[in-house]
Formats: C-alpha cells, sequence, structure tokens
C-alpha cells in the first residue's frame, strides 16, 4: 500500500459549537446571542479549528508563540517571577446592538463620576444637602484633604478609568465597581488584541470585529489637549519594575510614545515638572499616574513614600502640571459609595441609571446595618473602603454563608462596633462564555472589564472591547488574575464591515522627526550597567571555556599548559567569580563555581541576575526579541563532568553573540545606543588590559593563543600570520590594531566617539570630564609602537577608565543608592 505524502488535513467540523455543554440558565453569551451575533461565534470557533488543522499546531501554541514573541507576562501578588499570559484564544464576541446599551450606560456614568468628585473637592453641597454622608467621604484612605478647593486646569478631574462589568443570567449588565485610581487591564486588552489578530490571521475582520486601536490615540489625545501646549510631552508615572502591572505599563508607555518615568526620574522646579536627562532637563506637560495620590508627593501626602516627588502636588496646585486622574478620585472606588449611586445619579443627572451597581447597603446607616445582619447568609460583606478591617483582614469580600459559626461570631461583633467600615453586597451570579480548553469549549463565568477615556473633544469615548477575566470556579473574581484565570479579548462584532472602525494607528499622522526621544538618566545609567553586566558575564563565560577547551576545535582538549591554567583560574578570582580558596581546586570545579554559585559577585549566574534585574526598568526599550533572550535564566548545570560544563559555556557565548547582534543591528544609533555600547566597550577595554598584563607576561606561546582566544581573535591572526602566536604580533592585534573589533585602541576610539555624541550642558565649548577623560585615556596609544607598550601603561589605561566610569556617572546619572547593587570584581579596585 502506497504512503500518500501531504495529505490534506482533515475537515473541522462544520459547527463546532454544535454540542458546547452550557446551563442555559446561567445566561451564556453564546447561547442567549441573537441569531446573526450567534453565527459569528460559530465562524470564529469554525475558524479557529481550520486554522490549527492548517498549521499542524494547536490555536493555544499559534497564539503562545505570539505572547512569548510580545514578551506578555504578568505576576499574582507574592509572585516574585512573572509568568506567561493566559490568553485563551476564543474572544467574548457581544453584538453591536447589545454594546450600544452598555456603551450609553459607561458614558453616563463617566458624567456622573466627574460630577461627583468635582462637588466633593469642590462646594461639596451632597453633604450639605444630605444626599451624600459626610462619612462615606471622610472614611477613604484615599480622600485627599488638601485637594479640597483645587481644580484642574481645563475642569476635567477624569481622562480615563475602568469598571468592571457582569453579565447576569438574564443578560442584564450590571457595575461591579469602579476604578479611577489605575486603569489596570487596558494595556492587557491592547496586547490581548494584538497577540490574536497576529495569531488567527483574519479571522476576527472576517467576523467584522470593530478595532481598538482608535481609543487608544483618542486618550492620548485627550490628555494632551487639557495641556493647553502645542506639542505636550506626557509621561506615564510608574511606581517601578517590582509593580504587579510592571509589563503591562511598559508596553503601554511604548506604544503610546510616553516616557515611562518614575518619581526618581522627575523634579520640580519653580513650579513646573521636568524629567532629569541626559541633556539636562525636560518639562513634563501632563503625567498619567499609576501610583497612589498618596504616594504622589512625600512633602503634601504620605511622608513615607518613596516613590514619588516632592514639591509635585506646587506643579498641578499652581496648574503647570496636567495629571490623568486628578490626584484624590479614587475615594470613589469605595464599596460604600455604591450604595448611593442611583440616587445621586438622579440627583446630578436628573436620570435613571443605565447601568446600575449591584446592590449594596452601607453599614454605616441604621436601617441598612440591620437589613444586612437579618439577611447575612444572602450577602457578600465587603469592606466599606476596601481596605483590611476586623473580621475581613484580607480586605477582600467574603460571602456570610460561607463563614463557620466561630467567624461569623468574630465579624458579627467587629460590625456591631464599627459599622461604617462594612457593606453588604448581592451575591453576583455571573453568566458563562465559551472557553477553548484543550481541543473543546467549555463554559466559563466572567466578568469584563471596560474602559472608558475623554477624546480630543473632551467628550467620553468607550473602548469597542475590554479585557474579560474567565474565572477558574464559579467565585467572582476579586484580583486582576487570579491562579488558574483565563484571560479573554472582548470583540464588539458588526453584522457587516464598518469603516469608522477601520484604523490601526493612533490617529493623525505625526509630524516627521528623527532620534530616539528623550533619554532619562536613569534609564542612561541603566543601559550603561546593562552593557557591562553584559560583557562582563560574556568575558566570565569566555575565561571558562578556554579553561576547559579552546573553542577551535582541532586544538580542543585537555593538553593546555598548567602555568596558563593558573593564571586563567586566577583571573576567575580577580573577576570576582570565585574565591581565594577555589583557586585551589580542580580546573572544572573552580569553571563550575564561576558558572553557578549565585553567592559570588562575578559568577556568571549573578551577573545573569544582574541583567536581568536592570533590564525589567528597560522594557520600553528592547525590542521583544532581545528582551527574551535577555530574560532567559541561567542554563542548569545538571553534571560536573568538564565536557558539559563545556557545552554550557558556548551556549552562553552564543547568547551574548545574538544580545551584542540584536543591539547593533536594531536599536536606533541615539543616546540610549550609545549608553549601551558605551558600558560594554568600557567593560571589554578594561578586560583587554587586565587579561593582557596578566597572561602576556608568560613565554609560552599557549598563554598568546589563550589571549587571542579570549579576544575571539585566533581566525584573525591565523590569517595574517603563518607562525604560532608570537607576543609581538599578538599584542599589537589586540590592543593597537584600531581594525580589529576587540582591541583597546577600538574600543578606545569608539568610547571617544560616544562621548563626543553626547550631549554638552556648558556653553562654553570646552570639553566636559568624560571627553576629557575618554581624550586622556587613548591619547597615549595614537603614537606607540608594540615595544613601547608595557605593563606600566596598561595599569595606568585601567584607572583612567575606571574614572572615566565615575565621570560618565556623575555627569550623566541621577546620584542616588541604587536598588541593585553594583557589582565591582577585585580587578576594578
Amino acid at each position: 500500500m502506497a504512503l500518500v505524502e501531504n495529505a490534506a488535513p482533515p475537515a473541522p467540523a462544520t459547527n463546532r459549537l454544535q454540542d458546547y455543554p452550557v446551563d442555559v440558565d446561567a445566561g451564556d453569551l453564546f447561547r442567549h446571542a441573537s441569531g446573526d451575533v450567534a453565527e459569528k461565534w460559530v465562524a470564529m470557533a469554525n475558524g479557529l479549528s481550520t486554522l490549527a488543522a492548517e498549521s499542524g499546531l494547536s490555536v493555544q501554541e499559534l497564539v503562545a508563540r505570539q505572547i512569548q514573541d510580545m514578551g506578555m507576562s504578568f505576576r499574582i501578588a507574592g509572585d516574585d517571577e512573572e509568568r506567561e499570559w493566559p490568553l485563551t484564544p476564543m474572544p467574548l464576541l457581544i453584538g453591536a446592538q447589545e454594546w450600544a446599551e452598555v456603551e450609553r450606560g459607561l458614558i453616563q456614568r463617566a458624567r456622573l463620576l466627574e460630577q461627583l468628585v468635582a462637588d466633593i473637592y469642590g462646594p461639596q453641597r451632597l453633604v450639605d444637602d444630605g444626599f451624600l454622608p459626610a462619612a462615606v467621604i471622610a472614611g477613604s484612605r484615599y480622600f485627599a484633604r488638601n485637594m479640597v478647593g483645587l481644580k484642574p486646569r481645563a475642569d476635567h478631574y477624569l481622562h480615563v478609568y475602568a469598571v468592571d462589568l457582569a453579565r447576569g443570567p438574564r443578560g442584564q449588565w450590571r457595575v461591579l465597581g469602579d476604578r479611577l485610581r489605575l486603569a489596570n487591564g487596558i494595556g492587557y486588552a491592547l496586547e490581548n488584541r494584538l497577540a490574536l489578530s497576529r495569531g488567527t490571521g483574519t479571522l476576527l475582520s472576517e467576523i467584522n470585529a470593530r478595532r481598538v486601536a482608535r481609543f487608544f490615540g483618542d486618550l492620548r489625545a485627550g490628555i494632551a489637549r487639557d495641556c493647553q501646549r502645542e506639542s505636550p510631552r506626557i509621561a506615564l508615572l510608574t511606581p517601578g519594575r517590582f509593580n504587579q502591572s510592571y509589563p503591562e505599563q511598559a508596553h503601554l508607555a511604548r506604544y503610546l510614545g510616553f516616557p515611562l518615568v518614575e518619581g526618581r526620574d522627575l523634579a520640580v522646579i519653580d513650579d513646573r515638572l521636568y524629567i532629569r536627562t541626559i541633556a539636562g532637563p525636560k518639562r513634563i506637560d501632563a503625567v498619567w499616574r499609576w501610583i497612589d495620590t498618596n504616594a504622589l508627593d512625600p512633602l503634601s501626602f504620605d511622608a513615607r513614600s518613596t516613590i514619588g516627588v516632592p514639591d509635585m502636588f506646587d506643579a498641578w496646585a499652581s496648574g503647570g502640571l496636567e495629571m490623568a486622574n486628578w490626584p484624590g478620585v479614587e475615594l470613589l472606588e469605595a464599596p460604600a459609595f455604591a450604595a448611593f449611586m442611583p440616587r445621586l445619579c438622579r440627583t446630578l443627572l436628573g436620570e435613571e441609571p443605565l447601568l446600575p451597581n449591584i446592590a449594596t447597603w452601607w453599614c454605616g446607616q441604621p436601617v441598612e446595618a440591620d437589613i444586612v445582619r437579618a439577611r447575612f447568609d444572602e450577602f457578600v460583606i465587603t469592606p466599606a473602603f476596601g481596605q483590611p478591617v476586623e473580621g475581613l483582614e484580607d480586605g477582600c469580600g467574603v460571602a456570610g454563608a460561607s463563614l463557620s459559626p466561630s467567624a461569623r461570631d468574630l465579624l458579627f461583633d467587629a460590625m456591631q462596633r464599627r459599622p461604617m467600615d462594612y457593606c453588604g453586597q448581592e451575591i453576583v451570579h455571573l453568566s458563562t462564555t465559551p472557553a477553548l480548553v484543550g481541543d473543546r469549549f467549555e463554559p466559563r463565568p466572567f466578568t469584563l472589564r471596560a474602559f472608558v477615556a475623554r477624546g480630543p473633544d473632551g467628550e467620553w469615548t468607550v473602548m469597542p472591547g475590554g479585557f474579560a477575566r474567565l474565572a477558574s470556579s464559579g467565585g467572582l473574581l476579586t484580583s486582576l488574575m487570579g491562579e488558574g484565570d483565563l484571560s479573554a479579548d472582548v470583540c464588539v462584532v458588526d453584522t457587516a464591515a464598518v469603516p469608522d472602525y477601520g484604523s490601526t494607528t493612533l490617529g493623525d499622522a505625526p509630524a516627521i522627526r528623527r532620534g530616539g526621544g528623550i533619554l532619562a538618566s536613569q534609564a542612561a545609567d541603566n543601559l550603561f550597567w546593562f552593557g557591562r553586566y553584559c560583557e562582563r558575564a560574556e568575558m566570565t563565560v569566555r575565561i571558562v571555556r578556554s579553561i576547559l577547551g579552546s573553542s577551535i576545535e582541532v586544538d580542543a582538549g585537555g593538553g593546555i599548559n598548567p602555568a596558563v591554567r593558573e593564571k586563567l583560574v586566577e583571573l576567575l578570582f580577580l573577576w570576582g567569580a570565585i574565591r581565594a580558596k577555589d583557586q585551589k581546586l580542580s580546573a572544572h570545579e573552580a569553571c563550575r563555581i564561576a558558572l553557578g554559585d549565585g553567592g559570588l559577585p562575578g559568577s556568571v549566574s549573578t551577573l545573569l541576575g544582574n541583567i536581568r534585574s536592570v533590564g525589567l526598568s528597560l522594557r520600553d526599550r528592547f525590542a521583544p526579541d532581545f528582551w527574551r533572550i535577555a530574560s532567559r535564566p541561567m542554563p542548569k548545570l545538571d553534571s560536573h563532568r568538564p565536557g558539559a560544563l563545556l557545552r554550557v559555556a558556548r551556549e552562553l557565548v552564543e547568547r551574548f553573540g545574538a544580545l551584542a547582534g540584536l543591539g547593533a543591528e536594531d536599536m536606533v544609533r541615539g543616546p540610549a545606543w550609545r549608553f549601551l555600547d558605551i558600558g560594554r566597550r568600557l567593560e571589554r577595554a578594561l578586560a583587554v588590559c587586565r587579561m593582557t598584563r596578566q597572561l602576556g607576561v608568560l613565554p609560552e606561546a599557549d598563554a598568546l593563543g589563550a589571549l587571542l582566544d579570549l579576544c575571539d581573535s585566533q581566525i584573525t591572526y591565523r590569517s595574517r600570520y603563518l607562525s604560532v602566536p608570537l607576543r609581538d604580533p599578538v599584542l599589537d592585534l589586540l590592543l593597537l590594531d584600531a581594525e580589529n573589533p576587540r582591541s583597546l585602541v577600538f574600543q578606545l576610539q569608539t568610547l571617544a566617539a560616544h562621548v563626543t555624541a553626547l550631549p554638552a550642558l556648558g556653553e562654553d565649548n570646552l570639553p566636559e570630564a568624560p571627553l576629557r577623560e575618554t581624550r586622556a585615556a587613548l591619547a597615549p596609544f595614537l603614537s606607540l609602537t608594540i615595544d613601547a607598550v608595557d605593563d606600566r601603561l596598561l595599569g595606568e589605561t585601567e584607572r583612567r577608565l575606571l574614572t572615566l566610569s565615575e565621570a560618565i556617572s556623575a555627569r550623566y546619572f541621577l546620584q542616588f543608592e541604587r536598588s541593585e547593587p553594583v557589582v565591582r570584581s577585585n580587578l576594578l579596585v
């Protein structure tokens, strides 16, 4: 029987959702969809099946590749390491007609919240007239008393906010909670759409899913409009790389073109906010903040804050800074406010709520407190102001019926003593949606986070979609992503293609410009040390590889001269990769320690950790391919055998070569690239000096051969000289040959070119300290022949390079205590 090659993949079922199991009483999004929307569901499910059959891979694998390429990750609270983003390939599909009702409700809610916060920080008529108890405001830790009486320059307290929605069994949408402090999930909504679009080809276009890019363009233009300044500079203020949503913030900043800044990047001068850059302070007109109000300014709010900016309060109070969102608006997130929203909507807008809250009773009122106690088992008991209270120490709500008798009694007693700290809320039963789990569709309960932003005309606009969380169980989700939860894109689908939603750009074409934008001093510092750590780690690996066996296969073997091996092991000690006592061990055991001992400052394992740590702060600047390689962990050292260690060393050399190549080919030749390369060149120059002083004194040809190997110049030497390694030709190639990219002179000349191109602060045109030091290090080598180069000159060059490093730091970087230690090996002291 003949074998048939390239057989066609099996055709998918005509309706992959035909046998979709669901409880019709749950209000499933697919089962209850109108006819035309149900057809979109079937088309999407069938399309995913066809895509898998044609590619030979599961759809999950196709989407997972996009997630990896984009560097999508998240961190659950308490985790040290980031996790890969759990995106299911099947999106939520919502028909245009149903979404129109949701959209109107969201815009109404945005208008309500805007007027409510304007009254709270303004005339406070709602309290005076009895529509809102004063305790609901004063009880919130987010109520900023010193913001009372202040107004934004454009009278807009809100620019962007998120709202969690639940769809009930009968298809009704309700608000679970408002998020005005941080619009968490807005970046993941964008990433979900990008990953799904790239992983599923034209499927989203075929079902007429509305695109979301225009929303982000409107968000950016809305903030810019309120700056009342042409071409304003808008920054995204992050609490830092250890924040749970930092990957999302970095992606948003890169997509929107906002500088990603921390508090220590900023300074207030004459009631204006400035970012510290390598070219001096540059004005910031607006900040999209991702930190709490209390942390914004330690002089005006919480003095313990280490992530804020002193005097920032004065900048926005004087009208010199626009803030999205206005400080203090997050007090409206408190569950206690939900109890009053229906009445406030009628009072402030004269309208009935289009999107009602989940029913809420605030126990600060006697009648409501009695209702909650009487119907305790029917409610979720939650902290009234979103912070831990007695009986609810984790700050989350708990179903009354789920409590043990003792826990119930404790909570009852606490509610009796301080009833204003508690709310009772109805238990929400969530609709389900089809989720692709493995090769079958399963119903999962979901919540939807929608996003609303103020556009360039000052009016509200709603993202046509959002970010969905699919629960691993039927419980109400209380965090951004929990253990076992899935994420899903949310697509609003039209019956026919709508041209208005066809834009894939952020807005109108911008004015042509070149360069890499401003470079914050802290970012320059991180780039500089990223380059140094990479080069230092690579050189350590090259020493290990040279000890274990030559990189030229014909020379491989264990026949290296013992004196040379001793000098190489001593280099590992000078690099801080092994301890003094480790020099007495066998060579391969010393190499194993140099590779994998995380307790040593110069080991490869430690340096890789430093690379990842510094690199986390640079994710908005690195391409996904570059970051994916840079963030790889140390390869496992599962054997002590020299051959296994040598394989790890070779793998790491290839990794560092890939990083260097991507950095050279993918980065714009601007200041960011220059600081990355300055770090690399300075570290390489130091290493060449030290290795030459260490090995060049030995008369053996093996020592010169090892030196050529460490400097990756074996092939160049052999093609130039038909002889064994000799001292003068080898040292000339490694020290004075300006055409050899591994030579000392090449590093010094490249450093001089980089430093010359950096911006100067003085107006006198005199060379600044970094340029003077670079020229001083280079000058002696411009007129020397190799016989004039000695140990004294190389030692002096090392000292000048260290002085240059300090001069660069003093001139261009922030002067503060580092959050991560700078590793200084023995050879650098």
